[in-house]
């Protein structure tokens, strides 16, 4: 794979976003119109009751150059979670997904909890008014923990492929207990599901299918699929479990796969054809990948440094070669 920068698109700290968000547009997603490209990101507002984050959902339409920013959404995309459910304190990210004349969305809802920071599942909406905002088909999830998946199940990805919905996500393998300088880390890995409806799923379950680079301890996150030609390929983000937040070499970066059967995947990351800046907004960081087609181009949205905080960039694929 080969890719031409785009650069930085799209830096929050520089609009006004609705919930009262500041700074933060994570894992970007798309929804295609004849006329512009959605772009949905998650965004931070800080609890005045305690000092942390609630992750909101909102977008950007930009024109189909990404040169111009049309719209902002202005009200809560989204709602959140209500006392005691899986998204109450957040969801991040969205996956949306147009399919038989309806508009899905894929929802990653994040709840506190007590010994550990967090626990996540996925949720699943839909939209009546094109996108502008979005109503649960309930308060649960449709994916969460189980036997052989326990914990930390979300960043769920959904493609359509010959009538079959395919889920990629990730789930916890486990949790790494707290010492002096760090507090508890979490692992996990991505994982696949498929359903008929797109509402029941069945998964491989706690089958990991992208192998790991690092160690044992790599968290794989947020997978995003297109099939060029007859091959499937795959971006993600990766990073060490521990020491990640500011220490450049263990952050997260950019992994590749592909495959010919949406089954076995074969993990190349030297073949993903982006890498670092030299300097910028990416030259320490990149993470939470999305590929999409538009215009008869495949593009790349992701975050940079710092997880993000200051936007998102777009890469354009120029060349892929089979191996």
């Amino acid at each position: 794979m080969k890719w031409l920068k785009k650069g930085l698109i799209f830096d929050p700290t520089k609009h006004k976003l609705a919930n009262n968000c500041l700074e933060f547009a994570q894992s970007p997603q798309t929804l295609l119109f004849d006329n512009f490209v959605r772009i949905y990101f998650s965004t931070r507002q800080k609890d005045v009751a305690t000092g942390k984050y609630l992750s909101h959902i909102s977008f950007v339409d930009f024109d189909k150059d990404f040169k111009k920013v049309l719209n902002i959404s202005t009200d809560t995309v989204i709602e959140l979670g209500q006392l005691g459910c899986f998204d109450e304190h957040g969801i991040f990210p969205i996956n949306i997904v147009r399919h038989a004349n309806k508009i899905l969305a894929y929802t990653c809802g994040w709840s506190r909890r007590v010994a550990v920071s967090v626990e996540t599942s996925t949720g699943l909406a839909f939209s009546e008014d094109n996108g502008v905002t979005f109503k649960k088909v309930g308060a649960g999830p449709v994916l969460t923990s189980s036997a052989h998946e326990p914990m930390l199940v979300g960043d769920s990805f959904v493609k359509v492929y010959d009538d079959c919905f395919h889920m990629w996500y990730i789930f916890g393998q486990r949790w790494i207990e707290p010492d002096n300088n760090e507090p508890a880390a979490r692992v996990y890995k991505i994982a696949h599901a498929i359903s008929i409806d797109g509402v029941n799923w069945q998964k491989e379950e706690g089958k990991q299918i992208i192998a790991d680079s690092l160690n044992e301890d790599e968290c794989q996150a947020l997978p995003t699929v297109i099939k060029i030609e007859n091959r499937y390929h795959m971006y993600f983000c990766f990073r060490e479990a521990m020491d990640f937040r500011k220490n450049v070499k263990r952050g997260y970066r950019l992994g590749y796969a592909w495959s010919d059967d949406l089954r076995s995947w074969t993990r190349d990351d030297e073949a993903a054809g982006i890498c670092f800046s030299e300097k910028g907004w990416d030259s320490e960081m990149m993470c939470y990948p999305h590929i999409f087609e538009c215009n008869g181009h495949v593009y790349l949205l992701y975050n940079g440094n710092e997880f993000g905080r200051y936007g998102f960039g777009l890469a354009q694929l120029e060349q892929v070669e089979m191996k």
